[in-house]
């Protein structure tokens, strides 16, 4: 009998999707046309933010929001150890220092307690981060208050890396709206909670950080007259280079896609809910952890993980990921910390950095979460854990 494997995430496309892609293909703007702006406003819209300025991935999105708050070499830039690479890369590319926080053991965001204890210590040696980038783990909002306020008393700016929560909530405001950060980084990737294939957005409610940000996205040129340098009368000039930017902007075929798929964004942050709230009940009774959701938070569930206890099950966490894999079912990994990468290591970080980074990534699987799992997908894969935990 052939196995058909079940992913740990994957798009939820429909023919309203695709019928709103063949119209561009079949009108006279390809890229640089009317749908970029028309979504960027719907994610304004949906967010309550001021601005909006959509990239071709989230890695340029959180480059670009480096960029406009001004890290450069020698700048600190902390982020969480608990993340996709780029959410530390996007410092170095500016060429600035990057370290880490270690994550709190519940949510495994960023701990805001662990934050404060480095920025005492850091102040102390003059050694404070220019700016602090926290991850939306899973899609569960950080304790974005607590570190707001410490943003003001140590003098850093915030870049929220939302790119597992669109759509997500804290203290009932949508994350996006930027109420405790200057930027705030979604991503459109195919597993993401919607997707442009690939892409990203930025959002701030800072006029001036938005303008920056459209310059770097677009090769560092302005169309603006207000902007240009002056020229002679007998030349025509209908563009400058300002600055040195980079090409990073969005096409109209995949804003058209993010316009028909952000229609059904609170639908599909519904369906994830209500998966992730079945693992709960079934999963109880198995020796691991479930997803802790703070009271303050309203999870997208762009991942559903669980944490093994490894003192009560005979097989380690590699057995139970080869086993599963083996039966179809392609669970994943978030995240190896990245401080652990060979390239990282090579930056002078070691083992024993973030010691309840590494406790989790010993004990941590992530399962299939998706709008279009059904519900015989979950209970093969609720049957398939109980018996190889069993």
């Amino acid at each position: 009998m052939k196995i058909i494997p079940i992913p740990y995430g994957r798009q939820e496309l429909s023919n309203d999707d695709k019928n709103a892609v063949m119209e561009v293909l079949n009108s006279e703007f390809l890229t640089q046309g009317p749908l970029v702006p028309r979504f960027e406003q719907k994610i304004a819209d949906y967010c309550e933010v001021k601005s909006v300025v959509v990239c071709n991935s989230a890695t340029s999105a959180l480059h670009i929001a480096c960029l406009a708050l001004g890290v450069s070499k020698g700048d600190n830039v902390w982020t969480s150890p608990i993340s996709f690479v780029a959410s530390a890369n996007c410092a170095l590319y500016c060429g600035a220092n990057i370290d880490f926080v270690d994550i709190d053991p519940l949510t495994l965001n960023m701990s805001a307690d662990k934050l404060e204890e480095k920025l005492r210590v850091a102040k102390k040696i003059d050694n404070l981060p220019k700016v602090v980038i926290p991850v939306h783990m899973a899609g569960q909002s950080c304790d974005m208050e607590k570190i707001y306020n410490l943003s003001r008393e140590y003098g850093f700016k915030v870049i929220e890396d939302a790119s597992h929560a669109i759509g997500g909530k804290y203290k009932d405001i949508s994350v996006g709206s930027c109420k405790y950060s200057d930027i705030t980084v979604f991503s459109f990737h195919p597993v993401k909670i919607i997707t442009t294939g690939e892409g990203g957005a930025v959002t701030t409610n800072q006029e001036n950080l938005a303008k920056l940000m459209r310059q770097y996205r677009s090769h560092g040129i302005t169309s603006a007259p207000n902007e240009m340098s002056p020229t002679s009368d007998e030349e025509i000039w209908n563009y400058q280079q300002i600055g040195l930017g980079y090409n990073y902007r969005m096409t109209d075929i995949q804003a058209a896609l993010g316009l028909s798929q952000i229609k059904k964004l609170d639908k599909f942050v519904e369906k994830r809910q209500l998966i992730a709230n079945k693992y709960d009940d079934l999963l109880k009774k198995l020796p691991l952890a479930v997803p802790y959701c703070h009271p303050n938070s309203y999870s997208t569930y762009h991942l559903y993980v669980v944490r093994l206890n490894l003192k009560k099950i005979s097989k380690s966490q590699k057995e139970v990921h080869n086993s599963l894999r083996q039966l179809g079912i392609n669970i994943n990994l978030h995240y190896i910390p990245i401080y652990l990468q060979p390239y990282y290591k090579q930056l002078g970080f070691n083992r024993g950095y973030c010691v309840e980074a590494e406790s989790y990534y010993r004990e941590a699987l992530t399962l299939p979460i998706y709008p279009g799992l059904s519900e015989n997908q979950q209970q093969f894969v609720v049957n398939t854990l109980h018996q190889i935990l069993s």
